[in-house]
């Protein structure tokens, strides 16, 4: 596939792929939410807030509308072939979410940072925000994440060594990456998904970190050392009795995915981006045509 595919067959594929997004979470993602559910003893402040929760997501599914009303920023994640026209991409998928936002699939939620005035269709500087890669296979893959600002507040960037934190070590890290729980509490909108980027620059760091965002919530990381403090930072999070929204209770986290990126010896970065509960993101591969080939976190129904 070298170029972009027809643009009424792409339009239609990128739109449900928004609509998907906006209002269904992943398999994944459900199975998690219900599974902190199954934890906190009933009648408890944190079970009716993952009841309310659970409540929600069946709504939002059925009704196939948006899941949350702040729709979030729109991250694109785009692999592709040599010699894609990612221009023209850009291009399409800019008209397809203008149309989601008429649609209600997306709030308007685009400000300009200077004036305030909302944009009205989610266009502007900046958004969305796109990511292209290329890579060796005849095929496109696009992932959406939709993320909100509450949680995007809450995230963090470290610089170590830190006398609060410690070191330019693994103990350093994980106390890092524990303060950040610490200080979102119930703000974020929790239980609460971390992506951690150890390393890079400030501006890598951020986006390695949301990129762990597209892995599944229950894989662990190919690097046993990561993975073992992915296992520690779970496992930590759920015993300091923040619980669900702040509420206490033992789900304070559903998952934590780590990566890392090589640094200048100058410096050491631990930056934290932190997604809340509702956990929108979907993908797709499309065809020559520009249709549905397959979704990447589960089909929809």
């Amino acid at each position: 596939m070298s170029a972009v595919a027809a643009e009424p067959a792409l339009h239609a594929s990128l739109l449900e792929l928004i609509r998907v997004a906006s209002t269904q979470l992943p398999d994944d993602v459900v199975r998690a939410v219900d599974a902190g559910r199954t934890v906190e003893d009933a009648g408890t402040n944190a079970r009716y807030a993952l009841d309310v929760v659970c409540e929600n997501i069946a709504m939002a599914k059925g009704k196939s509308q948006p899941l949350c009303q702040d729709t979030g920023s729109v991250l694109v994640y785009v692999h592709h072939p040599l010699g894609y026209d990612v221009l023209a991409f850009e291009d399409a998928f800019c008209a397809t979410v203008k149309d989601a936002t008429a649609k209600g699939y997306l709030r308007q939620n685009s400000v300009d940072s200077v004036t305030g005035r909302n944009t009205g269709d989610n266009l502007g500087p900046g958004a969305p925000s796109f990511h292209f890669q290329a890579w060796r296979r005849d095929q496109v893959e696009v992932v959406v994440m939709l993320k909100g600002g509450g949680c995007e507040n809450v995230g963090a960037q470290y610089s170590l060594p830190d006398p609060r934190f410690g070191g330019r070590d693994l103990a350093g890290v994980e106390n890092a990456i524990l303060d950040c729980i610490q200080q979102a509490q119930g703000q974020g909108c929790g239980p609460g998904i971390l992506g951690v980027c150890i390393g890079g620059d400030r501006a890598t760091g951020y986006a390695h970190s949301k990129e762990q965002f597209l892995r599944l919530i229950g894989d662990s990381n190919g690097d046993p050392v990561l993975g073992d403090l992915e296992t520690r930072i779970v496992a930590k999070a759920n015993r300091s009795g923040i619980g669900p929204m702040g509420f206490g209770g033992r789900t304070t986290l559903l998952g934590c995915k780590v990566g890392k990126l090589n640094r200048v010896p100058a410096s050491f970065f631990v930056t934290i981006s932190y997604m809340c509960w509702a956990f929108r993101r979907q993908g797709v591969t499309l065809d020559d045509t520009g249709r549905i080939a397959s979704w990447l976190y589960g089909t929809p129904e």
